[in-house]
């Protein structure tokens, strides 16, 4: 069985934006994060916030049962490679979602599942 397709979402400018108070939510972000985790990919919710920022933004959005967790986005990485050269990763902004766990899949070069 392969491993699943494993997703981070950011939260500011990507779940959300911020007009001063005003928070505003990006449906297209909501609907992908739902359609992946309903598709089988296992997803995160991370922020420079962090981890309790994250949880409570998706609460409020009512995608918090998407997440299996909730992070701070690291400051350091440690890593022999830098994330541009990770094998099976790609990087997507909002303005640029795949249409599905299947794309993304083709993007690293695994095989379709059925989404």
């Amino acid at each position: 069985m392969p491993l699943p397709l494993v997703v981070y979402v950011d939260v500011d400018d990507t779940l959300v934006r911020h007009a001063g108070t005003k928070r505003i939510p990006i449906p297209s972000t909501i609907a992908h994060v739902r359609l992946l985790a309903t598709a089988g990919a296992e997803m995160w919710c991370w922020s420079t916030g962090g981890k309790d920022y994250a949880r409570s933004m998706a609460e409020d959005l009512g995608i918090a049962d998407c997440f299996v967790g909730f992070l701070p986005k690291p400051n350091v990485l440690i890593d022999d490679q830098s994330v541009s050269e990770w094998r099976q990763c790609v990087e997507v902004r909002p303005g640029a979602l795949g249409t599905g766990i299947n794309d993304y899949g083709e993007r690293i070069g695994r095989p379709a599942t059925n989404d």
